[in-house]
């Protein structure tokens, strides 16, 4: 993988002292480091050619053995070696950018999960790849969220499958309501997109910049490609 100037151990370190540290507030991530099921990667600037192309092969690696690292808390985290210093609307514009980039790999050789909408506005949209459903959030050092701050740009892909599983435990809820918890003692707020699946699209989650009513999400999901069916 092409990481540029940064030595990816040290950016692994750091990551976990984020999601650790108290200025992180999803209580989830948090068990998932400490059980050791997060898979992190790090890679050159985020949305050129030959990111997408390494970062694509390593996400479906890691979709597709899910469930042998962990059946409720797998979780890949991509750290990339810039670009930095963008604002929020520029961060949003280039998770679009290679969110776009990895569909385009991914729609060759897998249909879109059947647990989600490929339409981004709709309210049962969820990213796709290898026919399994992630909730993706991005961190990078100008969020206007201080648990998104981070000094590299970053994704996290959280499986969908598995936050039906939290649920059918009973477990979701009580996650949920800690994280707001803790946003609320954090930040004196939540982030205002916040909402839970189906209730309106998640995509305008996915950066962290708290978007207008009107807000359009760039996203075009590819038509035509194989049959979907159930990821679970």
């Amino acid at each position: 993988m092409t990481t540029g100037g940064s030595n990816p151990e040290e950016i692994g370190a750091a990551l976990g002292v984020k999601l650790l540290g108290d200025t992180f507030s999803c209580v989830a991530a948090k068990t998932a480091w400490l059980r050791e099921s997060v898979v992190h990667r790090h890679f050159g600037p985020m949305g050129t050619p030959e990111t997408t192309g390494e970062l694509s092969g390593a996400v479906t690696d890691f979709a597709l053995r899910r469930d042998d690292i962990h059946e409720l808390l797998a979780t890949f985290i991509a750290t990339f070696e810039g670009p930095f210093g963008l604002d929020e609307t520029g961060f949003e514009t280039l998770v679009w950018h290679q969110l776009q980039g990895l569909h385009d790999r991914d729609a060759g050789r897998f249909a879109w999960a059947d647990f989600a909408d490929p339409d981004p506005a709709s309210d049962r949209f969820a990213f796709s790849i290898a026919e399994q459903a992630f909730f993706v959030v991005g961190l990078h050092a100008n969020s206007s969220r201080i648990t998104r701050q981070f000094s590299h740009p970053t994704l996290v892909f959280n499986s969908h499958v598995q936050f039906e599983r939290l649920r059918e435990r009973g477990i979701y809820g009580r996650i949920r309501n800690e994280v707001r918890t803790r946003e609320m003692a954090l930040q004196g707020s939540i982030n205002p997109n916040l909402s839970d699946f189906g209730e309106r699209s998640e995509a305008g989650q996915y950066s962290g910049r708290a978007i207008s009513a009107d807000w359009t999400c760039p996203f075009r999901p590819r038509t035509g490609g194989p049959e979907r069916k159930d990821a679970r």
